[in-house]
């Protein structure tokens, strides 16, 4: 274990103490509404990138970061740094380490993950065009460019594909705005100083 990440044991450990970490998910709406952590602030990846040094300057106290597995964190721990902020650390396996541990979820509306999801649709577009190619064998390239696409999205830690479905009717659900994430930080951050305050009296 790095000083980067931090695994669901030790997560609940700090949770339940005197100075818990900011947790906050990095996954769509939908995802956040359909299971989270208690007590967890949903600020998806794009949001953060767009907003990220108007939250980091509201960040002042140690962050975990949260997404399905792990991935989608740690971009957004990258992005974090840029602006700055070396005090944020990436959920190891994220939710699904998390539940897998035997911690307790929020659960909301059940829906597939969106990485489930870009698996069901290229496997989908792969295996429909490999066999669609054996009466037209052009179609064999629509296999090739989604395996080109896929390779690309874990070179760069991003996906296009998993962007758009989150758009999706089906993945829907009430996006935080940062004019409002940015309140819940900022009264986190009033409510840390003053549990600190008792401390020090």
């Amino acid at each position: 274990m790095t000083a980067a990440a931090i695994d669901s044991h030790h997560l609940n450990e700090l949770l339940g103490s005197s100075s818990p970490p900011q947790v906050i998910d990095v996954r769509s709406p939908g995802e956040f509404e359909t299971t989270h952590i208690a007590g967890t602030l949903n600020v998806p990846t794009d949001l953060l990138q767009q907003h990220r040094d108007e939250l980091v300057a509201h960040l002042t106290r140690d962050v975990v970061l949260v997404c399905h597995s792990g991935q989608r964190a740690m971009k957004a721990q990258e992005s974090l740094r840029t602006s700055g902020f070396d005090h944020a650390r990436v959920l190891v396996g994220g939710v699904s380490a998390w539940e897998a541990a035997g911690f307790t979820v929020n659960r909301g509306r059940q829906r597939w993950g969106l990485e489930r999801q870009v698996r069901l649709v290229a496997g989908s577009i792969v295996m429909t065009s490999v066999l669609s190619s054996i009466a037209a064998p052009r179609l064999k390239w629509i296999a090739a460019a989604i395996g080109g696409g896929l390779t690309v999205a874990s070179l760069t830690n991003t996906c296009a594909m998993g962007m758009a479905l989150a758009k999706l009717p089906y993945n829907s659900s009430a996006t935080p705005d940062a004019r409002t994430v940015i309140s819940q930080l900022a009264g986190s951050s009033v409510e840390r100083k003053g549990q600190l305050t008792g401390q020090l009296d």
